[in-house]
């Protein structure tokens, strides 16, 4: 009998190289290496609060991709339905850090071996097994066969009754917003819970008003919204009721990028646990507060036991 997973979730994971220093990238000669890429992020971070997480992509015969796979299945990730693509390598990005100033990231992920994912990689049975499939609007902007793939898996899911969680992760750099907007849109209409940020919306729906934004999105369909606000905290609303959680302050910011994904399995964590969906909202904010501590896209996600803690929801005893 298939395993079951709490979540599923599948795209791209690059291998990210940090400056070791910040200034512009011709001048740095040293770099760290990790791994990046929304959807694994996700994953990682719900695995360390304790969930059966299943991930897969496409990623190259190669030694970038065999560390990917390493570093996933070392968080206690289910990756077995990854696949090797021997004719495509995996794709890299590097980050650029300046004072005071959001990090630049540059890609190197054209024809990489995820962006040739499609629908015959689906392992059907294997999405039947996901209580929630986790996608993200990166997946369909990096080719026209992995957008297939999306919208196929979650024909897949929907039809043995799971639930479908949505990011629309707006990423310009891989496609304008006048081709991404109806495809995300149709994404967000797919959506039983969504996770769009305020600018999102805007960018989306023209509208500025996060509550406004709310009842545009669940006009649309989507049963349960955590609309992110950014250092202020959120909105969250299950169509009956919405309610502003207010964020949790963070005097110094290592690293933003992969808050947002840690949101995401802060909420998805509690929304599994059946709490109210104000506390998935705190919780959603304390996950992405505490990924902004530790520089790095994965490595400030917190354990459940660390997350009580920082959310103050428990005492934590050091020796």
């Amino acid at each position: 009998m298939e395993k079951k997973f709490d979540v599923i979730t599948f795209g791209e994971s690059m291998v990210l190289f940090s400056p070791g220093e910040k200034g512009p990238l011709r001048h740095i000669h040293q770099f760290s290496k990790s791994v990046a890429g929304a959807e694994s992020n996700v994953a990682i971070a719900l695995a360390r609060l304790g969930h059966e997480i299943g991930w897969f992509s496409k990623m190259g015969a190669d030694e970038f991709g065999r560390y990917i796979k390493f570093m996933i299945r070392g968080e206690g990730i289910d990756v077995s339905r990854v696949i090797e693509d021997e004719q495509h390598q995996t794709g890299l990005l590097f980050k650029e850090h300046f004072e005071h100033v959001n990090t630049n990231v540059y890609y190197y992920r054209k024809d990489s071996a995820a962006s040739f994912l499609s629908i015959d990689d689906l392992d059907e049975e294997y999405l039947k097994s996901a209580k929630i499939l986790h996608i993200t609007g990166i997946t369909p902007a990096i080719s026209i066969s992995a957008r297939k793939a999306v919208f196929k898996a979650i024909d897949i899911v929907r039809k043995a009754g799971g639930i479908i969680s949505f990011d629309p992760n707006i990423r310009l750099k891989l496609w304008a917003l006048e081709e991404a907007k109806p495809i995300l849109l149709e994404l967000c209409r797919a959506a039983d819970i969504l996770f769009p940020g305020v600018d999102e919306g805007e960018q989306l729906l023209g509208i500025a008003d996060p509550k406004s934004i709310i009842k545009e999105f669940h006009d649309m369909g989507a049963k349960t919204i955590a609309l992110k606000l950014g250092k202020k905290g959120c909105m969250v609303s299950d169509g009956s009721k919405t309610t502003y959680v207010k964020g949790y302050t963070v005097e110094h910011i290592e690293d933003s990028v992969g808050a947002g994904d840690g949101f995401a399995a802060g909420f998805l964590s509690s929304y599994l646990k059946g709490l109210a969906i104000e506390e998935c909202g705190d919780y959603a904010n304390g996950v992405g507060a505490m990924a902004t501590l530790v520089r790095g896209d994965s490595e400030g996600f917190p354990t459940y036991e660390q997350l009580l803690s920082f959310t103050h929801k428990a005492t934590h005893i050091d020796r």
